[in-house]
């Protein structure tokens, strides 16, 4: 029995099956956007995580900055003794955050704590209750991030009641026959309808939806988003827990809109592997929390700060904002290659290194092909690549490749994942 085997039995004695794995392999070490695992098995990283290693597995910088940090110390809890990398990370982020305002930032360890304790903040600073996310939207596992998450199965499903006064409009998705117009007449109609805009403390948006499929809404529906908001004195927040960090060619997706969010959720790649969530926001809207009201036990691990610091530098010493683009571009230029051939792909886009193919029936947007799309998924990490698949209607892969691949690497992942994609289709 191979080592993979023994520990898949393992685990399967020993974890809840709610915790799933996409693929059954059991990694023994990493390098930068390749991985090896027990059983000595190659494979070329196109997930990272889950966009959570834009810089690499393990680069050099971080594993540095961590094991300094390491031989001084581990834990004191921010808020009994604080420490020196807290700080100058908070300090890093306020100034690299968009817009003119002074920024403050507070330290968690999960997206989803961030999310939650952006939409406290929001209640406290507002006192109102009411919250509107979009459908297809993903914001956590909590109570509340599955509230405001736009997908049921499998994140809703079975865990009801969940928290109310949490509301969802359409989000704009042209491929699917919505509208930026009809995502705000929607909002409009909400507010008619539903609950007075008096009651709305806040609107959470991701820039470019995740787990619901890459689709981006536009600079110009984020500007629409940010003046109703002021109209209405409701507080924008911008879930950028998966689009941070150069992912989109710009350090926050929020950029490329040229909107100031009031508050921002992030995570993920903050870490460069490690722990790490914070909420970035307008500090007049932090301050006014009171004393005690916000903190974590482990919320901004030194080590994790220590991490984010050295983060930040890869970014800015690397030119990782450019080099996100021209990864798009190139994976995009490779499947508009591949959609030309095969009848099976309705889309394929990308914002910076955010990139997605969509999976259809016959290049009919209406007959989306989950079944291609887990086939294809599954294939590919036979022969040593590894995707994700996402979408409201599980039809799409996404490609999150560290931002640190080779060319060369890049390009030997994509010839292996079109002979793949080639040979199911045919056989569709």
């Amino acid at each position: 029995m191979s080592r993979n085997s023994e520990l898949q039995a393992l685990r399967a004695a020993n974890i809840p099956a709610g915790v799933a794995n996409l693929h059954n392999i059991f990694v023994d070490r990493a390098e930068n956007a390749e991985i090896w695992d027990v059983d000595g098995n190659h494979y070329i990283d196109l997930a990272a995580g889950i966009a959570v290693n834009n810089v690499g597995h393990r680069h050099p910088r971080v594993v540095a900055a961590v094991e300094a940090q390491l031989k001084r110390f581990t834990h004191t809890c921010f808020q009994i003794t604080p420490y020196d990398v807290y700080v100058h990370l908070a300090e890093r982020l306020n100034r690299l955050a968009p817009g003119p305002s002074p920024k403050k930032t507070l330290f968690l360890t999960t997206g989803v704590e961030a999310v939650e304790n952006a939409v406290k903040i929001a209640r406290y600073y507002t006192g109102r209750s009411g919250v509107i996310a979009f459908s297809g939207g993903f914001h956590g596992r909590t109570l509340l991030g599955m509230a405001l998450t736009g997908k049921v199965v499998p994140y809703k499903s079975g865990f009801g009641p969940l928290p109310s006064d949490i509301y969802h409009v359409p989000y704009p998705v042209e491929y699917h026959g919505k509208t930026e117009a009809d995502s705000l007449a929607a909002l409009d109609a909400l507010f008619r309808y539903d609950i007075e805009p008096s009651r709305v403390a806040a609107i959470i948006i991701e820039p470019v939806q995740g787990e619901g499929g890459f689709y981006a809404a536009s600079p110009g529906f984020l500007q629409q988003l940010r003046q109703r908001c002021d109209e209405h004195g409701i507080l924008l927040i911008a879930d950028e827990i998966q689009t941070g960090f150069a992912r989109t060619g710009k350090l926050f997706a929020c950029e490329r809109a040229g909107v100031e969010p009031d508050l921002m959720a992030v995570a993920k790649s903050v870490g460069g592997g490690l722990p790490l969530s914070a909420v970035i926001g307008k500090a007049e809207i932090l301050d006014k929390v009171a004393a005690g009201g916000l903190g974590s036990t482990y919320g901004g691990p030194p080590l994790s700060c220590a991490a984010g610091l050295a983060v930040l530098d890869i970014i800015e010493e690397e030119g990782l904002c450019a080099r996100a683009e021209r990864i798009g571009e190139q994976i995009v230029a490779w499947g508009k290659s591949l959609q030309a051939e095969t009848r099976c792909i309705g889309d394929v886009r990308t914002t910076g290194a955010m990139a997605a193919l969509e999976f259809v029936v016959d290049n009919d947007a209406n007959r989306p092909d989950p079944d291609l799309t887990k086939a294809i998924v599954a294939a590919a990490a036979k022969k040593g690549v590894l995707m994700l698949a996402c979408g409201i209607r599980g039809n799409v892969i996404r490609f999150l490749p560290p931002l640190t691949i080779s060319d060369e690497l890049l390009n030997e992942a994509l010839k292996r994942a079109r002979a793949v994609i080639l040979e199911l289709a045919a056989n569709r």
